[in-house]
């Protein structure tokens, strides 16, 4: 299960941190992944990371200096720290897990909204 929280209503240029609490798999063992989707849009990756580490992580350009993933694999949960936000952020934001690499999706969880107005 994967219950996505830390959505809401910010102006441009505002910052907010999605959680993402997961359980009923072993979280250490997944890469795990933010996605979004815009109305009428496609679902894009926004981040990846793998086990742990800065390093360990990948940002889409779109998000590149603004937006940071980790995680706590203690706490099993994922976060996105979302700064410098922008109008064209504004979406609904999914985690997934995935054991196929960065950017593989192997279910969602149910989104949380993010508005930017």
């Amino acid at each position: 299960q994967l219950v996505e929280s830390g959505g809401g209503l910010v102006q441009p240029g505002g910052s907010l941190r999605l959680s993402c609490a997961a359980s009923g798999f072993t979280f250490s063992n997944y890469y795990m992944s933010w996605a979004r989707q815009a109305p009428g849009k496609e679902r894009e990756g926004v981040a990846a990371i793998y086990i742990g580490g800065r390093s360990a992580a990948n940002h889409a350009d779109s998000v590149k200096g603004r937006f940071t993933i980790s995680r706590d694999n203690a706490k099993n949960t994922l976060y996105l720290q979302m700064n410098s936000l922008k109008p064209e952020d504004t979406a609904v934001y999914y985690c997934a897990p995935g054991l196929g690499g960065y950017w593989s999706f192997d279910y969602w969880g149910q989104g949380t909204q993010v508005t930017v107005s």
